[in-house]
């Protein structure tokens, strides 16, 4: 149930930018959501006591919060200036693809071959497939969609960040304080391009909604699931949400979806599923180490008329 909640939370995402777009710009909106998540999640984060455990790792902080953060919620919306919501939520989940990718060359525990190489083949014939199809009418579109996969890219790079920076530090605060570092580096771009007049009350809701309930809920959320059934089952909520946005843009947004918005759905998260799920090297020596350990029962000794 919780993972369907986050799924379903995470997937109108794109839906909420589409609709702040209509007056307010893509850096007012990325700096807005971000505020917000980092209003929910302080709080959250001071009342488990997880905030000082980033303490001397500043300099780190700020640059997840711009790689991870700040810079793809940025591209994420000026992709969606020229592309579907639906394409865009789907695009995202070829993080999931670069995150095997980069994991060749700077994280050797979780190495790609086997299914899990064949997983990023499928995954960027996915991407190949909504480029070719859906995207192949203008270059703005291109570039939007490039922009999005842009997004992905720094999610992915962010991840290895984390995992290699921060791997000490609860999750939680390790958030909370990315947040209000994405918050600062967007701020300048945010009050430079502020609308000239006060924005429609649809926008604005969206952008709240986003903010409070699309990053910082769903952060909160996110990792509370981490802790009651761990991470593995958790990001299954990547596979679910793309869906839910293809749903809501769908059906709210009388956005098109042609063949190749279906096509790669299937291959990107197909691809996604057998890159990151696939054994690796590491998992199969923890797997053979872990048989090896098992106490084996004594042979039995076989009875007469048996």
């Amino acid at each position: 149930m919780w993972l369907l909640l986050l799924a379903s939370i995470w997937g109108a995402s794109y839906m909420f930018i589409k609709i702040g777009l209509r007056d307010l710009s893509a850096p007012m909106i990325a700096c807005a959501r971000i505020a917000l998540a980092a209003a929910v999640l302080v709080p959250v984060a001071a009342s488990q006591r997880a905030l000082g455990a980033v303490r001397g790792r500043a300099g780190t902080v700020a640059i997840v919060g711009a790689v991870q953060v700040a810079g793809p919620f940025l591209l994420i919306g000026l992709g969606e200036q020229e592309i579907s919501s639906a394409l865009a939520g789907i695009l995202v989940a070829t993080a999931a693809i670069f995150t095997a990718v980069l994991a060749i060359w700077v994280d050797h525990e979780e190495r790609s071959e086997g299914l899990r190489l064949l997983g990023i083949v499928v995954g960027i014939a996915g991407v190949v497939a909504l480029f070719g199809l859906d995207l192949s009418g203008s270059g703005s579109a291109v570039l939007g969609g490039l922009a999005v996969v842009l997004a992905s890219l720094g999610y992915a790079a962010g991840g290895f960040l984390v995992k290699h920076r921060l791997g000490h530090a609860p999750p939680i605060g390790v958030a909370a304080w990315v947040m209000a570092a994405g918050t600062i580096w967007l701020l300048p771009a945010a009050l430079i391009t502020a609308p000239s007049s006060v924005p429609a009350l649809g926008p604005v809701a969206a952008v709240t909604a986003l903010g409070v309930v699309g990053t910082g809920l769903a952060f909160a959320i996110f990792y509370t699931l981490i802790g009651r059934v761990g991470p593995a089952r958790s990001f299954i909520v990547a596979y679910l949400a793309p869906g839910f946005a293809v749903v809501y843009g769908a059906l709210l947004l009388n956005e098109r979806i042609g063949a190749g918005t279906v096509a790669g759905l299937a291959l990107i998260l197909a691809g996604s599923w057998l890159a990151v799920e696939g054994p690796s090297p590491s998992r199969r020596d923890e797997a053979a180490a872990l048989l090896d350990s098992v106490p084996r029962p004594a042979p039995s000794v076989a009875r007469p008329g048996r």
